[in-house]
Parts: C-alpha cells; sequence; structure tokens
C-alpha cells in the first residue's frame, strides 16, 4: 500500500503553521486542503479535546459566515492527532495568501461569549465544550502565527528523506 502524503510529512520537523497539505482537482477545478497545525507533534502536549471541540464550532461558523471567504470553504474539522485542524478550500492559493483569513479567524474566538451549535439538538456531544480553553490556544496560536509571520517554516512543510533502492523500495527508518 502506498504512504499516503500527509505520512510523508517529518512530524519530529514539523513546527505550528499553516501548510499545504495536499491539492487535488475535482471536476477541472482545485481543492487544496490545509494543514493549520497548532502544536508541535510528539513534542507538545496535545490540544484538550473539548477545547478542540469548541475551537471547531467556533472557527467553522467564522469562516462560513466570512463574506470573501464562505463560498469557498468546503470544510473545517480537527485532526485526529489533536495537534492542529484541516481546512479545504476551492482553488489553489499558497499558505501565505490564507494567513489573514487563520489569523482573523483565530483571533475571533477571543470575542465568542458562546460556543455556536453547542445544544443537545445542534451538537453530537453538545456538553464536551471548553470555551475558556479554546479562548486559551485560539491566543496562543495567533500570537505565535503574528510572532513567526515572516520565517517560512510556518508556512512549508519538512519533508521526510525516504532511501529508495534500485527496485523502487522504500525504507522508513534511518
Amino acid at each position: 500500500m502506498e504512504l499516503i502524503q500527509s505520512f510523508s510529512v517529518d512530524h519530529t520537523r514539523i513546527v505550528p503553521g499553516i501548510f499545504t497539505s495536499r491539492i487535488d482537482s475535482l471536476g477541472g477545478d482545485s481543492v487544496t486542503t490545509y494543514d493549520i497545525r497548532l502544536k508541535k507533534p510528539n513534542r507538545e502536549p496535545v490540544i484538550d479535546v473539548a477545547a478542540m471541540h469548541s475551537l471547531e464550532h467556533i472557527i467553522a461558523t467564522y469562516l462560513r459566515n466570512d463574506p470573501d471567504w464562505k463560498d469557498d470553504v468546503i470544510y473545517w474539522g480537527p485532526m485526529g492527532c489533536l495537534t492542529g485542524f484541516y481546512l479545504i478550500l476551492k482553488g489553489s492559493r499558497a499558505p501565505r495568501e490564507i494567513y489573514d483569513l487563520i489569523l482573523s479567524a483565530f483571533k475571533s474566538v477571543d470575542k465568542a461569549e458562546d460556543v455556536p451549535g453547542a445544544t443537545e439538538v445542534n451538537c453530537g456531544h453538545y456538553l464536551m465544550h471548553n470555551l475558556k480553553m479554546a479562548k486559551w490556544y485560539a491566543d496562543e496560536f495567533a500570537s505565535y502565527l503574528e510572532a513567526n509571520a515572516q520565517s517560512a517554516d510556518i508556512f512549508e512543510y519538512p519533508k521526510t528523506e525516504r532511501l529508495v533502492t534500485d527496485n523502487g523500495q522504500h525504507f522508513f527508518d534511518s
């Protein structure tokens, strides 16, 4: 089985940031999946589950209501490893081109007075939210993005280097 693209990223070297995970063609149009990484994988504690859930609700609502972006937003959701989110947008833009959108989305969390859709009718686990911690994580990430806006490290994935033999066999440990 082929290793999927997101597993080819060197998770020992990735830092928080905004990365292009993959670009797909869908009926002649491009669709881009972005890795919005808040934590260093395997180095920092993951995001609290209830806070992650709250961030998902608040930022999804923000993105789908932004007048300049709402028609391009396909998906916003958490990574299974709880170190960040995936954003899927119509089109193909460099990560730097969505920097302002992501920064403003995370800054918007501070203004939230409640978690949108956090009711039994609207949410599959409406009791699992933590707005206070969501605000803390959002502020931490927004401050980090602002402090590192000029660094290429927050926009370019570190790729793993795989040894490939003459017959095409991949070695994943070195």
